[in-house]
């Protein structure tokens, strides 16, 4: 049976809350502009959504690899 891991489900969370703040910055500067600095917002809310996620998953391996 899997052992419980309190890091990956505090990595999850802490990942999904990060990831909902900057979703929703990114709806709120993008909501509050036009033209092409709107697709600016768009473009830099998706590589902070990717950098978010490579951090958190990045920060996982490094536990993993610790731990073993």
């Amino acid at each position: 049976m899997a052992e419980s891991n309190p890091l990956l489900f505090s990595r999850i969370v802490v990942t999904w809350l990060e990831l909902v703040v900057v979703g929703f910055a990114g709806a709120a500067l993008g909501g509050a502009t036009s033209g092409p600095v709107q697709l600016v917002v768009y473009l830099a809310t998706t590589l902070a959504s990717v950098a978010v996620l490579v951090y958190n998953v990045d920060r996982l391996v490094r536990a993993r690899v610790a731990a073993a």
